[in-house]
């Protein structure tokens, strides 16, 4: 029985718990290899370092520090920093604040392109592939824990079927989710019993697995490591993570995120599947259309952020294999690099 891992914690506001949307190979893109050694570390080769946790509580800056101490790379591991010209609303670390550190797969899918963890899998594993052969420390930073687990772990994902699919979503169209989640309940109980009712998206994709293959699984099983990986989560209280949540919509704010969705739309975010439901820009779609005001949109973007947060902090407290770290310390960088030293160790 295969997992369905389709649609990842994508910072969308309707996503339920983080799941996939369309683990799922596209018409025209080449399916994922199959996991390989080549160019992978072996004996006292360098790890991947994995930074990961909530929104907002420091994984991108801490990423870059990491790299400068252990003279590694970042590679990108959030499903909406993916997507070309969504910098202001996904907090993207602009090129002149990186200190020299590259960074890898920013901006690179176009915002029509519909989510795909195995798309994502495929590129991040050749970029990592690439810096382990030049002995470079990748420096895995995102709070996309799909698209983490999938890059370091040895997962099968469902195909997919473009008219099964479309079928099931002209259904949501005309139905609603609450009754295709009935018929789901029907034909699969263990499945809807593990997905809201609201949540249309994840139901459709239930349907189309259970067509497709049989049955539907909404959790991860357990994998094989594919590299050998330092994982540190980043945590804050909830109150102090709550309050970098608000002053972060707020600087989006300031810093012109309205005028960029102004930008996408000209290019058709509207329209695009998985772009357009990203935290932030969905609320602004909302304001342009004259939905909300303002003051509504700011405040539904820090609300959907902050329950975004909590499901992140619940797919990462998972993987027993983060060691985590207080995103608040004053020597965080040091404890980050420490712990960087000693579990590489123990993990070779």
């Amino acid at each position: 029985m295969t997992p369905d891992l389709g649609t990842p914690d994508l910072g969308t506001p309707d996503s339920g718990e983080p799941t996939p949307r369309s683990g799922a190979v596209h018409p025209g893109t080449p399916p994922d290899r199959a996991p390989t050694t080549a160019g992978r570390p072996t004996g006292d080769a360098p790890s991947v370092v994995a930074i990961v946790g909530p929104t907002a509580t420091g994984k991108s800056d801490l990423g870059i520090a990491v790299a400068e101490a252990v003279g590694g790379e970042v590679v990108n591991a959030d499903s909406m920093q993916l997507y070309d010209g969504m910098r202001i609303g996904t907090a993207t670390v602009p090129e002149q604040q990186r200190r020299g550190v590259p960074h890898h797969l920013l901006g690179v899918w176009d915002i029509q392109d519909p989510a795909s963890v195995v798309r994502y899998r495929r590129q991040a594993r050749d970029v990592i592939d690439e810096l382990l052969s030049r002995g470079v420390t990748p420096v895995l930073v995102g709070g996309s824990g799909l698209y983490v687990s999938a890059v370091l772990d040895d997962l099968e994902f469902p195909g997919t079927d473009p008219a099964v699919r479309a079928r099931w979503e002209s259904a949501l169209a005309d139905r609603g989710s609450v009754a295709l989640h009935a018929e789901l309940a029907a034909v699969d109980p263990a499945a809807a019993a593990a997905i809201l009712p609201s949540n249309g998206r994840r139901v459709v994709r239930a349907l189309e697995v259970v067509e497709l293959h049989g049955s539907f699984v909404a959790t991860l099983p357990p994998s094989q490591p594919v590299y050998p990986s330092v994982r540190l989560g980043l945590e804050l209280s909830r109150p102090e993570l709550d309050a970098r949540i608000d002053a972060r919509v707020q600087r989006m704010w300031a810093e012109g995120l309205v005028d960029e969705v102004r930008r996408l739309v000209e290019r058709g975010l509207r329209t695009a599947p998985t772009a357009s439901r990203a935290l932030g820009y969905a609320q602004v779609l909302r304001l342009l259309a004259g939905e909300y005001d303002e003051a509504t949109a700011q405040a539904e973007t820090a609300r959907a952020t902050r329950a975004f947060a909590r499901r992140q902090q619940r797919w990462f407290r998972r993987d027993q294999q983060v060691h985590w770290l207080d995103a608040a310390a004053g020597d965080l960088v040091d404890r980050t690099v420490g712990a960087v030293a000693q579990r590489a160790g123990t993990s070779r």
